[in-house]
């Protein structure tokens, strides 16, 4: 098979030839503001120390990237230096960001980041073996999907969404979880999202001897499901049926048709053309039980539980490069089978489809013209509503509003039936996301729309909380103007403010934490283990206190300062959203809500609405967050320091198409760490580590 290469090395060369002074033009300029505290001094703040930095081999400086992007968002940010030292005027900060950008950038083929080899994911699983059989009902249930369809309301190739529609909760409502399923396929275990990223990240996605042996159990359930036939499979007459019969050459006929058979559906099953050792081993098994007695059926169906218990199937990975691995040649574009896989799992979730693979087979997939072809159609295919089904919900961790239970005694009407309003609320930010993607809106809407999705319970709910029987199955929402920008975008829904408060009080340090992780994709620390809790709100001395004076005390420990200065102007800046979303002007003791702060020391804030356009003003920050978490979710890893370079190419590029959601999605499919991989064929030797695991499949045509 050809494949494509690029020769990227001389400009490696080049560009890190002509930035070889970049660090040491640099260095004086720290010296001055920064090496006291982080390399001269007995004690070296944060760990960070500049003198060593600058005197490690072989590069100095440009050997930790990781450092460098460190020092490029302290700088950006204006957190260093700290405000008692000397500060660099404007002009100086910005200069020293551009040249450790451009530093950077000349080193990040250096440190190429590599994909690393992980199962599908249980929502993936299911979305693939329903593909893959073409099946029209779930394999099982999966209530991390948030959203149950009534009606087929997403429709992407229209381009809107429609102007009323019915949804469902299913974490939230038992009755959403009754659909129409295989009997007798129980799920596999839900795979947990990361912490700060999403539940497809390879370092979540294991395989115990425990879990090999539930694939191999699920395989078998799945094909001998009383509801696995002809009404439910959509390959079920082509793949499962027998041939007629053709009595002069029944044998030969047999053997054909098996073969044909399994080469379309393996091919399909294992993403790239099918090995021929491989076709013959699954054709014999089938051929051999036929002969011993059992029906043709029952044979393919063996063949195809085989399959799709494989780790071939169930593993994402591509195949390793066979080059000299100390040499950055080593980050090579996929071929067009690993484009069409990773494609596929990004924006539908489960495996390509047939003009994806007959694309890759005639080595096409890859050429620019043909892969926005691609772009287009995948965005506008139904097939799209699985990464909305995914992506957003683990984005804005929304998971966490199913734990919210506002104290039953201070917030009655928040509960109703056996169920709650966060059924409600949990839809709302999702339907903002799929009107913004479906018609390629911009992403700063995100942050403030104009319009939002509201069922009867919400609308009242917003207005005056009055109390109303909210429903339990199919839910109505419909499309509703914004007017009042203290609505409006999902960091101020309901569901966000329910979700990152307390049972009894708000949490300003939780929500800053929220919005710093999630909207700026820049998540603090952990705190320290010592940490004492805000003192109890029923406590006489503090009674008359707001929120925001009895943390005071609270962050003015040395080691907590900087995160808290950090956070807290974020956080502090929802504080007229109470525990349950509904706003308030003033406590409960009759103290006023200071919603006051700086974001970034630099956008003075009163209130909410000053906080949003702060944010906006801030946009490319936000869209480089956002592109980040795009990023990290289509490549199933964590991103690093080499990756920085395609961030700022992504939001350039995403700023001159006006932030709209279509052409950033696509900018990620079209950046260097989406379209390469980094995957030497000795990895031991490439890392200076132990061998990687190998990937379940390493032939070579």
């Amino acid at each position: 098979m050809m494949r494509r290469s690029i020769s990227i090395l001389p400009v490696f060369v080049l560009t890190v030839y002509a930035h070889a002074g970049a660090a040491e033009t640099l260095r004086p300029r720290l010296e001055q503001h920064c090496f006291r505290c982080h390399g001269n001094g007995k004690k070296v703040e944060g760990k960070v120390n500049l003198v060593k930095a600058f005197a490690a081999k072989p590069h100095g400086l440009a050997s930790d990237l990781e450092l460098i992007e460190k020092m490029i968002e302290k700088l950006a940010a204006g957190e260093m230096p700290p405000e008692d030292e000397k500060q660099p005027t404007r002009q100086q900060r910005d200069r020293w960001v551009t040249e450790l950008r451009d530093l950077l950038k000349a080193h990040q083929t250096k440190h190429p980041a590599r994909v690393p080899m992980r199962r599908m994911n249980r929502f993936q699983y299911s979305n693939a073996v329903g593909d893959l059989f073409g099946l029209n009902v779930d394999v099982f249930a999966l209530p991390e999907r948030m959203i149950r369809e009534h009606g087929n309301y997403f429709r992407p190739e229209t381009g809107k969404m429609p102007p009323t529609l019915v949804v469902g909760s299913r974490p939230l409502g038992k009755s959403q979880l009754i659909g129409r399923r295989l009997r007798g396929v129980a799920p596999l275990p839900q795979d947990l999202r990361a912490e700060h990223g999403f539940d497809n990240q390879a370092d979540h996605l294991t395989l115990s001897p425990l879990l090999m042996e539930s694939f191999l159990k699920l395989s078998r359930s799945i094909v001998e499901s009383p509801d696995f036939n002809a009404s439910t499979c959509g390959i079920f007459n082509s793949f499962f049926m027998p041939p007629p019969e053709n009595p002069n050459s029944a044998k030969k006929n047999t053997d054909e048709v098996v073969t044909q058979r399994l080469r379309r559906f393996l091919t399909r099953a294992f993403r790239r053309p099918v090995h021929e050792s491989d076709l013959a081993r699954y054709t014999r098994h089938v051929t051999a039980q036929i002969r011993s007695g059992k029906s043709f059926t029952d044979s393919m169906k063996e063949a195809a539980s085989a399959a799709i218990a494989s780790p071939r199937f169930f593993y994402l990975y591509e195949r390793a490069v066979k080059r000299d691995a100390e040499t950055v040649a080593n980050q090579v574009p996929l071929d067009d089978f690993e484009l069409a896989s990773r494609l596929s799992f990004f924006l539908w979730g489960s495996i390509p489809d047939k003009t994806l693979l007959d694309l890759a087979a005639k080595e096409e997939l890859h050429k620019p013209e043909v892969l926005n072809q691609q772009l287009d159609r995948m965005l506008k295919d139904r097939r799209l509503k699985r990464f909305c089904d995914s992506f957003p919900a683990q984005w804005l961790q929304l998971e966490r509003i199913i734990s919210s239970v506002p104290d039953k005694k201070r917030f009655p009407k928040f509960y109703f039936y056996a169920y709650r309003t966060s059924m409600h609320m949990m839809l709302e930010p999702l339907l903002v996301f799929e009107t913004i993607l479906v018609e390629n809106r911009p992403i700063l809407e995100l942050i403030d729309s104009d319009f939002s999705y509201r069922s009867k319970m919400l609308d009242v709910w917003y207005r005056d909380g009055a109390y109303m029987r909210g429903a339990v199955g199919g839910i109505g929402f419909r499309r509703v103007p914004i007017k009042d920008r203290r609505q409006g975008g999902v960091i101020t829904t309901a569901a966000v403010m329910t979700m990152t408060s307390g049972t009894q009080r708000t949490k300003p340090v939780t929500r800053g934490a929220w919005v710093a992780a999630v909207i700026f994709n820049d998540p603090p620390n952990p705190p320290p283990d010592d940490v004492p809790p805000l003192p109890n709100d029923d406590a006489a001395q503090n009674k008359n206190l707001t929120i925001r004076e009895r943390f005071e005390a609270h962050r003015s420990r040395a080691e907590c300062k900087g995160c808290h200065a950090k956070i807290d102007p974020l956080g502090f800046a929802l504080e007229n959203y109470g525990v349950t979303g509904k706003w308030r002007d003033r406590y409960e003791n009759g103290r006023k809500v200071d919603a006051t702060g700086v974001l970034f020391k630099k956008h003075k804030f009163k209130n909410v609405v000053e906080f949003k356009d702060a944010i906006l003003a801030e946009k490319d920050r936000f869209a480089r967050g956002f592109a980040a978490h795009l990023l990290s979710f289509a490549l199933g890893r964590k991103l690093n320091a080499a990756d920085s370079p395609a961030l700022d190419t992504i939001v350039r590029e995403t700023a001159a198409a006006e932030y709209r959601m279509q052409p950033l999605i696509k900018q990620v499919v079209l950046s260097k760490p989406f379209l390469t991989k980094f995957n030497p064929a000795n990895p031991a030797k490439a890392a200076g580590k132990a061998p990687l695991e190998k990937p379940p499949e390493d032939r070579r045509e």
